[in-house]
């Protein structure tokens, strides 16, 4: 790596493309470094944030059928599910109990849910419980809009009027469409990934945004997906934060070997350098484990991300971390940093 690089980015100047591609041929203590640099322009505190929420799959029924992905079912499987509104009631009140204040809501492009059945949904949660909605991933919406035979903006209009209150950004994995052909071919574009989310935040909804790596998409597409993400938040302010995370090859039908510690702290780095108009990047332990998200923390990431209480899309694959709220602060705490309870939009609780 180039010192003009380097003084550039202790300088905070914009990278190009060529300068992002670069970085990742740096050795990993000259990431961190930087990537540690850039972090403390934005949060000179030594506060890291996490959220008590929980997860909710409401259904594994897709008609997707990602070859990254082992959690989906077809409806006729005798694995498939639908949890009724009790079962996700029953949940939420669990949540409650930890004195959780987000659920998110994630399920698979079911073949015959409608826009409808997704608002009684929203609004019955929303009678019952004080709690945020952060739900359904852009080719979720996508796949709604299509069966319900309406546009984008209407389908998030309506969504927002049930109840929902910010978008995750699932279904992002690499946004690159010869990436997205092969791994999941009957999922929504990038530019409609991008779409959706430039829609969201016109209509003044926060999202996240993700990249799964590690699978078949080169080190320039990774840098693609930082400068199309990079250049949405230029126009619309709209993301609250990135996470990357590394695919999980078990019981997958793309198979393959999963990438190393390394590869994540290097791609986490270079995502919160090259990332100069996002506030948080947020480190994955549910992939990673407890000891690399702490390493992680050394290496721009500034949030610890959710207690998530139950998570099944990354255990479908193999890989089952748990921490609890206990577990996140004392990580933090042991490396000398203090942990700070966050709401969903990073405000302190």
């Amino acid at each position: 790596m180039s010192s003009d690089l380097e003084q550039k980015v202790f300088k905070g100047e914009r990278l190009s493309g060529d300068d992002i591609r670069e970085l990742f041929e740096a050795d990993l203590l000259s990431l961190a470094n930087m990537a540690q640099e850039v972090k403390r322009t934005k949060h000179p505190g030594r506060e890291i944030t996490y959220i008590i929420d929980r997860n909710i799959n409401y259904s594994n029924i897709c008609l997707s059928e990602c070859k990254f992905c082992a959690f989906y079912r077809e409806k006729n499987d005798p694995e498939a599910y639908e949890l009724d509104v009790e079962e996700i009631f029953q949940k939420i009140e669990e949540l409650k109990c930890d004195e959780g204040c987000q659920i998110l809501m994630q399920g698979g492009l079911h073949p015959e849910k409608c826009l409808d059945f997704y608002e009684h949904l929203l609004k019955s949660i929303k009678q019952k419980f004080d709690i945020h909605i952060h739900g359904f991933s852009p080719p979720e919406i996508i796949h709604i809009a299509r069966l319900s035979d309406l546009s984008i903006n209407e389908v998030i209009k309506r969504l927002v009027g049930a109840g929902l209150g910010s978008i995750p950004g699932g279904g992002a994995e690499i946004l690159s469409d010869r990436v997205r052909k092969t791994i999941s071919p009957n999922k929504c574009t990038a530019d409609e990934w991008l779409d959706v989310m430039k829609t969201a935040h016109g209509q003044g909804l926060r999202t996240t945004a993700t990249m799964m790596f590690g699978h078949i998409e080169t080190l320039e597409e990774r840098v693609e997906h930082l400068l199309r993400v990079r250049s949405l938040q230029d126009e619309t302010g709209g993301f609250t934060a990135f996470i990357p995370w590394t695919f999980q090859p078990n019981h997958t039908e793309l198979k393959g070997k999963a990438v190393s510690s390394y590869d994540y702290l290097r791609t986490l780095a270079v995502s919160r350098i090259a990332l100069d108009n996002f506030d948080n990047i947020q480190a994955s332990w549910v992939t990673q484990g407890d000891k690399i998200a702490q390493i992680a923390l050394f290496f721009g990431a500034n949030d610890m991300g959710s207690t998530m209480m139950e998570e099944n899309v990354v255990k479908a694959a193999g890989v089952s971390f748990r921490m609890t709220e206990q577990d996140i602060c004392r990580l933090i705490e042991d490396i000398g940093l203090i942990p700070q309870r966050r709401n969903t939009f990073y405000r302190p609780l």
